[in-house]
Order: structure tokens, then C-alpha cells, then sequence
């Protein structure tokens, strides 16, 4: 999805996709404590990268049906902001990180699984709704 709504040459689609233990992580991604200073809210955008890894992990092992929906949200997310490679590496690490984390944690869907869903379900529309007021995304 990533490769066609943008044509300039860049990282090939998958690399939003979820990691499955065995991708490293993107060279750039590593220097995860500099600032990236490319706007006001990227600390949110990192944290709502990682949410929505997560929430693509969650949901779907517990049936939620919905498919790719969280990592489009990524995409479509990266492609509004069109990052410089290295803020779009971060971003699409911290997804994989979520994704990453519980993906070791749960194989299959539990109470504390369903309760995490929950959870990162709220915390990333309160950081979507933060940055749509304060920055009018």
C-alpha cells in the first residue's frame, strides 16, 4: 500500500508490515532516543504507532475480523505526513514494536488479551483525539 501512493523510490510495502521476529528492525530506527523534530506532535505519533501495532496484533487474534485495518491506519497515516525516510523508519519500528510486544506475550486470545485491546483502544483514540485538536490533523 505504502509503495503505491507514493512514487518517489522508497521502502518496499512490506515494511509496515508486522514483523515476524526475524526482520530487523530498520537501520535508521535504532537511535530511538533522538527527537525527531519534524513536528511538534511526533511524540504522540510514535506512541500512536506503537498502539496501533499493538491494536493489529490484539484484535485480530481475538477474532475481531477487521483484517488489515490497523496497519492501513499506519499507512495512511505516513502517507499524510510523507516523513523523511528516517521519521518514517521510526514510526513504522515503534508499530512493529507494538506488534513485537504482545505478539510474544499472547498466542492465543485471553481475558488479560481482551482487557490490553481495550486498553490500547482507548489510549489511541485519546492520543488521535489530542493531535486532531491541539494540531488540527
Amino acid at each position: 500500500a505504502l509503495a503505491q501512493q507514493n512514487p518517489a523510490p522508497a521502502k518496499p510495502a512490506t515494511t509496515t508490515k508486522p514483523a515476524d521476529g526475524n526482520d530487523p528492525a530498520p537501520k535508521e530506527a535504532a537511535k530511538d532516543d533522538e527527537p525527531l523534530t519534524s513536528a511538534p506532535y511526533d511524540d504522540k505519533l510514535l506512541r500512536l504507532s506503537e498502539v496501533l501495532g499493538a491494536l493489529h496484533q490484539l484484535r485480530n487474534l481475538c477474532g475481531a475480523n477487521e483484517g488489515e485495518k490497523w496497519r492501513d491506519r499506519m499507512a495512511q497515516i505516513i502517507a499524510s505526513e510523507k516523513p523523511k525516510a528516517s521519521r518514517e523508519a521510526r514510526l513504522i519500528a515503534r508499530f512493529n514494536r507494538g506488534y513485537r510486544g504482545f505478539s510474544q506475550t499472547y498466542t492465543t486470545c485471553t481475558s488479560s488479551s481482551l482487557l490490553a485491546a481495550d486498553r490500547y483502544l482507548k489510549e489511541g483514540i485519546r492520543i488521535s483525539s489530542q493531535i486532531t485538536s491541539r494540531y488540527g490533523r
